[in-house]
């Protein structure tokens, strides 16, 4: 019944959520920045400059006046112009400052009456084709956010490969085919489910686009190592010569339990993104967290109504050579290798993180835009054709949007903009058409991505524009895309405390509540930072500092993504949590049956490493194989998790875990009385002489 079930809902929510899904969305310009009320200003009074557009840039080296190459850009105006959706079109030809000053390079920009999410890819594409079929003697390329989204691919190998990836190594794992598939199968049930739900949620709760590739990845992850650990104790309950349904259900109250408290602690990880009150990272982690709700059911409900299906047929199938257990003894050795010499053992691992965290002291957080695309994209090409005639901050400008004032007030404002360093031309200010608001559009001398563009603004909004409106009642903001970015990352620097503390705070007590010890809780949060500074340190060092980013599949050094650091901690320190939680509670297993606590961690950090050191292989490849794909935002996320699942499953649990608790001793399982007497007692059912998770 419960089998049916799972496959009739599964397949009726696939049905509804790829039949119904909701558009993307990927404005993070909301809130009470600047930029989010200059682009409240512009839609109130300037409707026609308050959507997004599409820049058709120009580059001839017989210039732009030539008759040949003139008829050929003003057939690629016209194309634009009859596009969907473009409801104006600025010709250089009839438009003062969009021919450079050796003109040989120029500009059109197509405006449009919906934003770049909504513009449909294939009309995009269409135009693409068109006008890249017309070249002749002259570049012409397509730039825009609508010509990022239409060129980047939502999904790609990476999927595949991950699958692919867990079905080896679970093979490698178990030897048997059938165990193998088990643990795939209620994942791509919890998955596809999860996904269908959160298309659905989209509607309410509209998402990035980036949304469904990060929650496919986390569900792949955690569903896949959910239920391997599962199977596991099943097998080994099977093994120890229990009938199915026993060692069913002991797989459910012991794997299932720490299963239930590491989904759990993820999902409520994932929630601490709301203390960041953006609405879309708010539907990110709705989605994240849906998903991952759903592969756990599946893990705890689905699996084993498989499980009884099997029986005692768990090992059919077996593939020669895999599936042994020579590791058992070599993880043993190593646990007490380091728990001779803990002092040593963990100052080595904690230098290690510090140095691998130091580079995260630099990191600068950036949306991407055209210039970081690949470089045979017509967005990142239309962005250099505009950098060499028109400078770097061409395809950057400024939006500064008066409220107020008079027309005297805003030429002054003009002037001093035009006279800051860091500005290379200023357009001449225009008034609404009920004369309530006028804008200026001044472009930087740097990019986006320059590290002296964020400077700028803050010169501007913080002494510039005060000082021209001192004693006057206007009211100017910065706004613009450029703008927006800035803003959406001076967010992130200004709340992540918060939501590092919330997560941190959320993670400990749910710990406390698992293992009966705040001195293993506090270990456990103080090791999952380091471990995530040392990939922020990472990612950081690849992306922005350019180390090995070529071979990755970076195409330029870059800031990293803005939403990168925030989505990968609350993930991260959940996903740590669950080895955790899976390791030490085995630890406490052996512990509770009376064997001492030097004893109890060999055992459990023997007999559970080449479970844990599977699925952490798993989620490492299923995370890395991003770096296959298209957009350098997911690339850069897969590439921090990837990074910091490795170092957790290796330094982290092997090395610090042991010497910490080495160093601890008794102290290890300290509780005070009060909160003893509030949790519930544990019952313990495993055999300290038998193998589990």
């Amino acid at each position: 019944m419960t089998l049916v079930s799972w496959l009739v809902g599964t397949i009726v929510v696939m049905i509804l959520g790829f039949g119904f899904a909701a558009e993307p969305l990927n404005d993070f310009s909301g809130g009470d920045s600047g930029s989010a009320k200059a682009s409240d200003l512009l839609e109130q009074h300037f409707q026609d400059e308050s959507g997004d557009s599409i820049t058709l840039a120009v580059h001839a080296d017989a210039g732009v006046q030539n008759p040949q190459v003139k008829a050929r850009v003003e057939r690629a105006v016209a194309r634009l112009a009859d596009t969907p959706h473009v409801a104006s079109v600025s010709s250089p030809y009839q438009t003062p400052g969009q021919i450079s000053q050796d003109g040989k390079t120029a500009f059109a920009t197509g405006s449009l009456d919906v934003t770049s999410d909504e513009m449909s890819k294939s009309d995009v594409n269409a135009l693409l084709d068109d006008v890249r079929s017309d070249n002749g003697p002259v570049e012409i390329q397509l730039g825009g956010a609508a010509v990022d989204v239409a060129e980047t691919p939502g999904g790609g190998p990476s999927e595949g490969i991950g699958v692919l990836a867990a079905i080896v190594i679970l093979l490698v794992a178990f030897g048997s085919v059938l165990a193998m598939g088990l643990p795939i199968l209620t994942a791509l049930f919890g998955i596809g489910s999860g996904l269908s739900l959160i298309m659905l949620l989209g509607h309410p709760l509209p998402a990035p686009s980036f949304s469904p590739i990060v929650a496919a990845l986390i569900g792949l992850g955690v569903g896949i190592d959910y239920a391997l650990f599962i199977v596991t104790r099943y097998r080994e309950e099977t093994h120890a010569g229990n009938d199915p349904e026993e060692a069913t259900v002991t797989a459910v109250a012991t794997a299932g339990r720490a299963v239930l408290f590491a989904g759990t602690t993820v999902v409520i990880a994932l929630m601490g993104l709301f203390v960041m009150q953006q609405s879309l990272l708010n539907a990110v982690a709705v989605a994240a967290g849906v998903t991952v709700l759903m592969t756990m059911l599946a893990a705890v409900t689905l699996l084993p109504a498989m499980l009884g299906f099997t029986g005692r047929s768990i090992d059919r199938l077996r593939v020669p050579g895999f599936g042994r257990t020579r590791g058992r003894p070599l993880a043993e050795r190593w646990a007490r290798t380091v728990q001779a010499h803990p002092v040593v053992a963990g100052l080595c691992a904690a230098a290690v993180l510090l140095v691998l965290a130091v580079p995260a002291l630099s990191m600068r957080l950036s949306l991407p835009d055209s210039s970081t695309q690949p470089h045979d994209h017509s967005g990142y090409r239309a962005s250099q054709i505009m950098a060499k005639g028109f400078g770097p901050g061409a395809s950057a400008p400024l939006i500064l949007v008066t409220e107020g004032g008079t027309g005297a007030e805003a030429g002054r404002l003009a002037a001093a903009v035009r006279q800051t360093p860091g500005v290379a031309a200023v357009q001449p200010p225009r008034t609404s058409q009920d004369g309530a608001a006028s804008v200026i559009i001044a472009f930087p001398t740097t990019g986006a991505q320059d590290e002296a563009t964020p400077k700028l603004v803050h010169e501007l909004r913080d002494n510039v524009i005060p000082r021209v409106e001192r004693g006057t009642d206007a009211q100017t903001y910065v706004g613009g895309q450029n703008a927006a970015s800035i803003d959406f990352a001076d967010e992130v620097s200004t709340r992540l405390p918060w939501l590092i503390a919330v997560v941190v705070g959320l993670s400990l007590l749910l710990l406390v509540v698992l293992v009966r010890s705040v001195t293993v809780a506090l270990q456990a949060a103080l090791m999952n930072l380091l471990s995530i500074a040392a990939a922020y340190g990472v990612l950081t060092a690849v992306v922005q500092w350019g180390w090995a980013g070529s071979l990755l599949g970076f195409p330029m050094d870059m800031p990293v993504t803005t939403w990168v650091p925030l989505m990968m901690f609350p993930i991260l320190f959940g996903l740590s949590m669950d080895y955790e939680v899976f390791l030490v509670s085995r630890i406490r297993e052996n512990y509770e049956t009376g064997v001492p606590t030097r004893e109890a961690v060999a055992l459990g950090l023997s007999r559970t490493a080449r479970v844990i050191t599977a699925a952490a292989a798993i989620m490492v490849m299923v995370f890395l194989s991003v770096l296959l794909g298209a957009d350098v935002a997911v690339k850069q996320m897969g590439l921090g998790m990837g990074i910091a699942i490795l170092i957790d499953a290796t330094i982290v649990r092997l090395v610090l875990v042991p010497a910490l608790m080495e160093l601890f001793g008794e102290a290890n399982w300290w509780l005070p009385r009060p909160l003893a007497r509030l949790l519930p007692s544990r019952t313990v059912h495993a055999d300290p002489d038998r193998v589990s998770v």
